[in-house]
């Protein structure tokens, strides 16, 4: 569906709409590497990762905070996402890119996801969630 920056007084906060949680979740990885990076991203590089959380929220919280890492440890640039869910947790397949500067520099330096304020919520017709990435 869809995933949107909100007024934030310091930070950057993102309302994201989904019908399913592995599309929330994919959208979620979308808004951090879009904060990020600018300019295109090229499908390049395969990584697998696994997260484990006892809620939703906290599945979330470890996800994006395992794709910052990866992308400060790593260099790494990721732009797409499939994820799936296993038990307790969750495991994504991520394609991506090395980061190069003239390519992908511009974007915004995010130190850290925010649990404050992260919250998942269904609904009849969809799921939306709110995160806060502190940069």
């Amino acid at each position: 569906m869809s995933f949107e920056e909100l007024e934030h007084t310091a930070d950057v906060r993102i309302r994201i709409r989904a019908e399913s949680y592995e599309e929330l979740f994919t959208l979620a990885s979308d808004a951090l590497f879009g904060i990020l990076y600018s300019g295109d991203c090229r499908p390049i590089l395969e990584k697998t990762i696994q997260v484990t959380g006892e809620n939703r929220e906290e599945l979330l919280w470890e996800f994006l905070s395992e794709l910052l890492f990866i992308s400060e440890v790593e260099f790494f640039v990721v732009c797409e996402t499939r994820v799936r869910f296993t038990g307790n947790g969750l495991e994504a397949t991520i394609r991506g890119e090395i980061f190069d500067q003239e390519r992908h520099g511009g974007g915004r330096e995010v130190k850290g996801i925010s649990y404050s304020g992260l919250f998942i919520r269904k609904t009849d017709t969809m799921i939306c969630s709110e995160i806060i990435f502190d940069i």
